[in-house]
C-alpha cells in the first residue's frame, strides 16, 4: 500500500505522536515554569539559507495537533525557491503550544527543504530529456514518509514505499535463487498465488544479464540498469527498446545523471537525495508586537 488519502494522514499522525513523545514526554517543563497559560503570541519562521522550502504542510500538521487553536497564516507554499530572509509563515495562539512545537517543526522542515533542495538540483540537471528522477529506500528510519514527500515536493518521483508495495529482484535475489530466470519465475508464481499484483523490476550487473531479463520481457516492468558507465547504458537502452522501463542506478551524482539521462534511460534512482543531505538552516522567531 502506498500512502495516500487516509492511510497518509494517518502515517502523518503517527510521525507526530511518536516525534513529541520522543522530545515532549510528560511535558515542556521549559515553558511551564516561566511562561502563563494565558499567555499568547506570535512567531515567524525565518530563512536563514536558500533552496527548496518543504514540510509547510507538515508543520500545519503539527501546530494542530499540540493546539488545534494556533493559527497558521502562510506567506510561501511547499515547494517555492526561498532566500535568506523570507519568511514562510506566521503562527499565532498560546505562546507554551508554539513552544512546544517548535523544535519538532524546524526539525521536519529543515530536513524535508533539504531534499526537496537537492531533488529540485537533479530536475533541473534532467530539463529537456524524458528521464525523471526517482528516491530510493535509503531513508531515515521512521520518517520515509516525510522524505518521500519532500521529493515529491522538489519535482522528483517516489519509488516504491517499502518491500511491500513493489518487488525488486537484486542482485541477492537473483544468486540465491539460482539465476535471473529462476528468480522471475518464483516471483510470479508467488504473485499468483498470493494473489497479488504487484511490478517486477529486475536488477542486471552486465549486458547479458539484460538479455536473459528480456527473455521473460512479459512479466518485467522495468530493468535496473546498475552501475553500468554510459555507453553500456545506451547500449542496454537500445537492446530493451520499448520492452520494458529502464531505470539507471548505481553513484549517480548531479554532475554525471545528465550524460545516463542522454543515454535514454527512463528513469535514475539516487539514494542521494535523501541520504546526503544538509539541513536547511530555518529558525522559528518570536514577534513583538
Amino acid at each position: 500500500m502506498k500512502y495516500h488519502g487516509a492511510a497518509f494522514e494517518e502515517e502523518v499522525n503517527r510521525i507526530i505522536i511518536n516525534a513529541l513523545r520522543e522530545d515532549v514526554g510528560d511535558g515542556d517543563h521549559s515553558s511551564l515554569a516561566c511562561i502563563p497559560r494565558s499567555a499568547s503570541g506570535k512567531a515567524r519562521l525565518l530563512v536563514k539559507d536558500e533552496g527548496v522550502i518543504a514540510g509547510i504542510a507538515f508543520a500545519k500538521a503539527i501546530f494542530k495537533h499540540v493546539d488545534p487553536a494556533l493559527k497558521i497564516e502562510k506567506v510561501k507554499n511547499d515547494g517555492d525557491r526561498v532566500v535568506y530572509g523570507d519568511e514562510v509563515f506566521y503562527v499565532s495562539g498560546s505562546s507554551r503550544s508554539i513552544l512546544t512545537a517548535e523544535r519538532l517543526v524546524l526539525n521536519s522542515m529543515q530536513r524535508m527543504s533539504a531534499i526537496a533542495t537537492k531533488t529540485r538540483e537533479f530536475v533541473d540537471r534532467l530539463e529537456g530529456t524524458k528521464t525523471k528522477i526517482l528516491d530510493t529506500r535509503k531513508t531515515t528510519p521512521g520518517i520515509r514518509l516525510l522524505e518521500k514527500w519532500a521529493v515529491k515536493i522538489g519535482g522528483g518521483v517516489n519509488h516504491r514505499y517499502g518491500l511491500y508495495d513493489m518487488v525488486m529482484l537484486k542482485d541477492n535475489h537473483i544468486d540465491f535463487a539460482g539465476g535471473i530466470t529462476k528468480a522471475i519465475e518464483k516471483t510470479t508464481d508467488y504473485l499468483q498465488e498470493m494473489n497479488k499484483d504487484l511490478k517486477i523490476i529486475v536488477e542486471a550487473r552486465n549486458l547479458d544479464e539484460i538479455k536473459e531479463i528480456l527473455k521473460s520481457a512479459d512479466h518485467v516492468y522495468r530493468i535496473l540498469i546498475d552501475n553500468f558507465n554510459y555507453e553500456d547504458t545506451k547500449n542496454a537502452v537500445d537492446l530493451i527498446g520499448d520492452q520494458c522501463l529502464t531505470e539507471s542506478s548505481g553513484g549517480i551524482t548531479l554532475e554525471t545523471v545528465r550524460e545516463y539521462a542522454e543515454c535514454g534511460v527512463d528513469y535514475v534512482s539516487s539514494g542521494a537525495l535523501t541520504h546526503s543531505v544538509y539541513n536547511m538552516d530555518l529558525s522559528l522567531k518570536a514577534m513583538h508586537e
